[in-house]
């Protein structure tokens, strides 16, 4: 059985896919862009979008009953690859040992023009 999940305190999914999904003894959140669901606007600069992209993974996490320290691998899409280091040191603030797997990936470009994307897998 799958179960679907979606908070107040992380965008809503921008097409035919779900936020998150629980299933078992796993979450699996999809690719969380760096949009405010406040606002619904992006912050400049890639420090502030991985500390929104990741704010909108928490929440999603915490709405399935689950938490950043429970996450067990992350992906992460950079739209440039020199900003790696910079996404790099707003993650290290938020992930503490033993740290999540990890795979991070440049790629041609990001929905709404982002400068990151970050998915996870985390237990429930």
């Amino acid at each position: 059985m799958k179960t679907q999940i979606s908070s107040p305190h992380a965008p809503a999914a921008i097409g035919p896919y779900s936020a998150a999904i629980s299933t078992g003894s796993l979450i699996f959140v999809s690719g969380q862009l760096p949009i405010n669901p406040a606002s619904g606007e992006m912050p400049e600069g890639i420090a502030a979008q991985t500390e929104q992209s990741l704010a909108n993974l928490k929440a999603l996490l915490e709405a399935a009953g689950s938490s950043v320290d429970k996450v067990v691998k992350t992906t992460v899409f950079l739209a440039d690859i020199n900003d790696f280091a910079a996404m790099n040191e707003v993650y290290g603030k938020v992930f503490t040992a033993p740290f999540p797997t990890r795979s991070a990936f440049a790629v041609a470009a990001l929905p709404k023009g982002a400068k990151v994307e970050i998915e996870c897998i985390a237990l429930a």
